[in-house]
């Protein structure tokens, strides 16, 4: 077994034992009463306001606390943006040395590193991610994307369905969860 099977095997294992290991109703430590808060009004299925609370969400995990943080993440999503993993990687590397408690720098750096075809670096980010905030959808999403790619349809399914407790309004994930059960035999009764 290669190196890299065995980063992957590792991290895999990792996030899925604090996916399945804290359900969406586990505690709130670490999120701000605005953050809670949003997560509450996020988990209404019969919400018609979501995208709004979803974006409101993104700007309160965005604050790091400190400016100089907040620069190093707004630089890494530009070079992102620009289509450019590597300075994205950079800037978001130098965040997570600095910041290792910051959730949203880790979930970023994920991000680089899967657009940058480097699951290993990103299941573990999404890991870090997921111990400092369990209820991440977005990092919850990028696991389930990683392990659709690596051909773990059950556990992409597990990972989809635990964003979507936290997020039910994403149609993408709703479509992904939905094309994964049916390539699977169809959903569970």
């Amino acid at each position: 077994m290669g190196i890299l099977t065995s980063i992957h095997k590792y991290a895999v294992t990792a996030c899925l034992a604090l996916l399945l290991a804290a359900p969406v109703a586990r505690a709130q430590a670490g999120q701000s009463p605005r953050a809670q808060e949003l997560l509450r009004e996020l988990a209404d299925p019969a919400s018609e306001d979501w995208q709004r609370i979803e974006s409101d969400l993104q700007r309160e995990w965005s604050r790091s606390g400190s400016a100089a943080m907040d620069l190093l993440l707004q630089r890494g999503r530009a070079a992102l943006e620009d289509g450019d993993p590597l300075a994205a990687l950079e800037h978001l590397t130098a965040l997570t040395d600095h910041a290792p408690d910051f959730a949203e720098g880790w979930n970023l750096r994920a991000t680089a590193f899967f657009v940058a075809g480097q699951f290993g670096p990103a299941l573990e980010d999404i890991r870090r991610t997921l111990a400092l905030n369990p209820q991440h959808y977005g990092a919850l999403a990028g696991l389930g994307a990683i392990l659709e790619q690596l051909e773990r349809e059950e556990e992409a399914m597990a990972a989809y369905r635990a964003a979507l407790a936290v997020n039910p309004h994403r149609p993408d994930l709703v479509e992904a969860l939905t094309r994964l059960e049916q390539a699977t035999g169809g959903t569970e009764l």
